[in-house]
């Protein structure tokens, strides 16, 4: 019944087996779901997927295959009337016209004034300066443009947005994907330390044979497997502005799964705060504190962060300052706490080195890391592990 589904999942990269296909078949027979259609897709998703990195490609395929069948489980939440949302009015202003629009002023001035906003709108608004709503040059809704506010559903447009209002769902990155070069390796190879640890399971070849030379019987000698004994902790940024750099972490994430055997990773959106995660559908139910982080790894690890520094200077500087939940502590104090506990560290930034000057907020995470920012080059990479290499 499911054999093309399965042949899809062949095609997009899952390694769909009968045994599989037949353990979903006998859970449908046994009715361990009821008959909504999400149960299937969680079913379904249970049985193929053995991997976190593989969640991507599970949904591609599970989309095209079903198409119709589910309804979008990514849909943005936010508590506030649907209609608002809606986009009705579109107003296009000339980068003069944009210039002449000023901002609220400071971030609690911000929040001050939609906090006054959300107590005295009682209607759907669209295309003004002043309320909650769609279009126009109002600090608050979306679809229009104002220099510094906050985006309460929608897209974003100008990157302008202290603050987002809307739950957003993020993908995992493919740490499988192939590289599109293997130099990327070959520079993350500079951050090596040997060491032969665990069981004993390599045939040790010279001492064989020295050992049956010297007894006149064979003498078999095993040892531990030989492999990279750095420690590497990597904290990569997803979502928002790092969706034109996807492929680059990918090709990234995945070198480094390849090269670094005592690996951990972990996401974050656009600055590291009180909780990160390892699975991105998960990340707003299942978070790992940071306070764990810096308590459970030792200071021997290496730290490496992946991200363009794109954000509202707010972020980094201010409590509350995420653009997505009310942080009890900057950025900044993270950050801090991260390179004081991990001496060792780098930030590896996918946006060309020429445009870091224009961002203030880059500016801003440069002066935090030590100006231990690298490009995603392979000349920055090489220069970031040179860093990392370095005994502190």
């Amino acid at each position: 019944m499911f054999i093309n589904f399965v042949e899809a999942l062949r095609r997009g990269g899952i390694p769909a087996s009968l045994k599989e296909h037949l353990l979903l078949l006998e859970a449908l027979d046994a009715e361990v779901i009821g008959q909504e259609p999400e149960q299937f897709y969680y079913l379904a998703r249970s049985v193929f997927v053995h991997d976190e990195s593989q969640l991507d490609k599970f949904d591609r395929v599970f989309g095209e295959v079903f198409k119709g069948l589910i309804p979008d489980l990514d849909d943005p939440i936010a508590e506030i009337p649907e209609e608002w949302l809606k986009l009705v009015a579109e107003k296009y202003l000339t980068p003069e016209q944009m210039e002449e629009i000023k901002s609220l002023g400071s971030w609690d001035e911000i929040m001050e004034t939609l906090k006054k906003r959300l107590e005295e709108q009682k209607e759907r608004h669209q295309g003004g300066s002043k309320w909650i709503g769609t279009g126009g040059t109002s600090p608050f809704g979306h679809g229009g443009y104002n220099p510094a506010g906050v985006r309460i559903g929608g897209p974003g447009r100008h990157g302008r947005a202290v603050k987002v209002w809307e739950k957003r769902e993020f993908k995992d990155l493919d740490g499988t994907r192939e590289l599109g070069t293997r130099n990327i390796k070959v520079a993350l190879r500079r951050l090596r330390r040997f060491a032969r640890e665990g069981a004993a399971d390599e045939l040790d070849l010279d001492a064989t044979v020295d050992g049956t030379a010297r007894k006149g019987w064979l003498d078999v000698h095993m040892r531990p497997e030989r492999h990279n004994a750095v420690k590497l902790l990597l904290f990569l940024d997803i979502g928002g502005s790092m969706d034109g750099h996807v492929r680059q972490a990918e090709e990234l994430f995945s070198a480094c799964r390849t090269e670094f055997k005592h690996l951990e990773h972990f996401y974050f959106h656009n600055c590291i705060y009180e909780g990160v995660w390892k699975e991105n559908r998960r990340r707003f139910t299942d978070r790992t504190p940071t306070w764990d982080i810096l308590h459970k790894f030792g200071h021997d690890h290496r730290l490496v962060i992946v991200g363009d520094a794109a954000m509202s200077p707010y972020e980094i500087s201010h409590p509350g300052g995420s653009i997505e939940h009310m942080n009890e502590e900057a950025g900044a104090v993270w950050l801090q706490r991260l390179t004081n506990t991990y001496p060792s560290a780098a930030w590896i930034n996918p946006t060309p080195e020429a445009y870091w000057g224009h961002s203030a907020s880059t500016a801003m995470i440069r002066q935090l890391m030590d100006d231990r920012m690298y490009s995603l080059t392979l000349e920055g990479l090489d220069e970031a592990m040179r860093e990392l290499s370095r005994k502190r």
